[in-house]
């Protein structure tokens, strides 16, 4: 497979899912933010939106993986962890806490920054700084 065959189809993927963030609202931190406030002015729509990322994974994963490999790459890359370890779960609580202070979590950021909203110019370069200190930390300890 060509490297550019690869590249197109990475842009389009990225480009297809950046649509849905835009067609779906969820770019604008407000609405995230929003869901996030269960006691107060709360929005429901991220979690239609995630409803029917689920039942689409449901339905359609089990007729991916029944392929001998993917489309654009030698093999599947599926995670063989099966347990929650401590690095799980500092990362998805450094995430929850990004996500609940920003509302922005790393793909609406980057569909964000390409229309140059004012959030993610301060979101964006910080994010890039995290996952820096992130690859420093983790080679440096064992977390």
């Amino acid at each position: 497979m060509s490297t550019s065959r690869i590249t197109l189809a990475a842009l389009v993927s990225g480009a297809l899912f950046g649509l849905g963030l835009a067609v779906s609202g969820m770019t604008d931190p407000q609405r995230i933010l929003g869901f996030l406030d269960v006691f107060g002015d709360f929005n429901p729509a991220l979690m239609f939106v995630l409803g029917g990322a689920v039942t689409t994974t449901m339905l359609l994963f089990r007729f991916v993986l029944r392929r001998p490999t993917p489309v654009f790459a030698e093999r599947f890359q599926i995670s063989d962890l099966r347990s929650i370890d401590r690095r799980l779960l500092i990362g998805a609580a450094l995430f929850g806490i990004g996500w609940g202070l920003a509302g922005y979590c790393p793909g609406p950021a980057l569909v964000g920054l390409g229309v140059l909203s004012p959030e993610t110019l301060w979101f964006v370069p910080a994010m890039v700084v995290g996952m820096l200190l992130h690859k420093v930390v983790s080679r440096n300890t064992s977390l």
